[in-house]
């Protein structure tokens, strides 16, 4: 008992370490020494021990027994700790090497798995949705056309008619086996090859789907996509993806969002920034000057003395938050144009202006007096 490693150590985390930190440092590990996959030698008593440690701080109320009592919460068990034959790991493992748990055994301390193949979820699916700045700014309404698979709806979902029972596995939907290992015998389970793990098979296959219980089917859906979203934001659409398998529910539609760049307006967060340049004429003396917003055309009134940079906020006049009634600012930023060709006229008017003194600013004058 006192060699028994702390489970905060096997899965190598810390003892405040949240529910899905625990759940991905085993995940880490399960996939590094699963012995399906691992050929480190030490591996069989590694992924045991990881196991063991994911079945306790996984269970909120054995993880509360275990940093009170330590390893002696469990002593009852007989076995030096806690007996996890009857913890479920076929969820993890079923998202770590795939759906079907393919031909990888799974270490059988006890039946922790269903007897037949439980229903499980269908695949998500990503689809990639372009839109203009209007269109992401203000909400819109599209179509989106999708190929995804359903079950079969000749067989539902089942692949074949006359069911009976698979005769290797005997309904289970699985195959065990004994393993011998340096570290005694362990059983091992892998689905059986025959039923595909269902646990039944069919006197005639399902001539629409030939036998996967499932086709391809296109079809368009119409998706409100909310004011506000970015470039990278993802709207998640519930039951719209991939078929279940075993009468799992559907898989979820996840559309990622390609916001385009407006050829006015810069974009951040919620805020959007426009340059307005003015002539030198409009920064001295001050000006009105009408500007686009996103909610139609404004006057501003640009103040005498402005200088390139000087912003000028406008509240409300930016970009919804997704389902809220907040909007973000927009903001004016002021660049003033220095003329690169004068007219004749232009430029003697610019020397009349020189000749005025204008250009003796109070911070040339400074440079000045350390000239002298």
């Amino acid at each position: 008992m006192m060699d028994k490693k702390d489970y905060y150590e096997v899965l190598g985390v810390s003892k405040d370490a949240s529910e899905a930190e625990i759940k991905s440092a085993f995940r880490k590990l399960a996939k590094k020494y699963h012995p399906d996959v691992s050929k480190e030698p030490d591996a069989a008593e590694k992924f045991k021990e990881a196991q063991e440690a994911y079945a306790v701080l996984s269970d909120k109320e054995k993880r509360q027994q275990y940093d009170k009592f330590g390893h002696a919460a469990f002593n009852n068990n007989g076995a030096g700790g806690y007996d996890f034959s009857g913890f479920d790991f076929s969820d993890i493992f079923s998202d770590l090497f795939g759906q079907g748990f393919g031909g990888f055994s799974n270490f059988d301390f006890g039946d922790f798995s269903s007897s037949r193949s439980r229903g499980r979820k269908g695949r998500d699916r990503i689809v990639r949705v372009d839109l203009t700045f209007e269109e992401a700014t203000k909400g819109t309404t599209k179509t989106i056309t999708l190929e995804v698979t359903e079950n079969c709806d000749k067989c539902h979902g089942k692949g074949g008619f006359d069911e009976k029972t698979c005769d290797k596995c005997h309904g289970s939907g699985t195959i065990t086996a004994q393993q011998q290992t340096l570290f005694g015998a362990f059983m091992t389970r892998t689905t059986c090859d025959k039923c595909d793990g269902k646990g039944v098979t069919y006197a005639r296959e399902c001539n629409k789907c030939h036998g996967s219980g499932k086709t391809s089917v296109t079809k368009d859906l119409e998706v409100k996509i909310p004011a506000g979203v970015d470039t990278g934001n993802q709207l998640r659409i519930a039951g719209k993806g991939e078929a279940g398998t075993n009468g799992g529910p559907n898989g979820d539609i996840y559309l990622e969002f390609n916001v385009q760049e407006h050829p006015l307006f810069d974009r951040d967060g919620n805020d959007i920034y426009l340059e307005l340049p003015i002539t030198v004429a409009e920064a001295a003396l001050g000006c009105k000057k009408e500007i686009p917003t996103l909610d139609g055309v404004v006057k501003l009134t640009i103040p005498a003395g402005s200088e390139t940079g000087d912003r000028h906020r406008l509240r409300g006049k930016g970009i919804s938050a997704i389902n809220s009634f907040r909007k973000g600012d927009m903001y004016v930023i002021i660049k003033v144009k220095i003329p690169q060709k004068l007219s004749r006229e232009q430029k003697k008017l610019f020397e009349q202006l020189v000749k005025t003194g204008l250009d003796e600013t109070a911070e040339y004058k400074k440079i000045k007096s350390y000239l002298k």
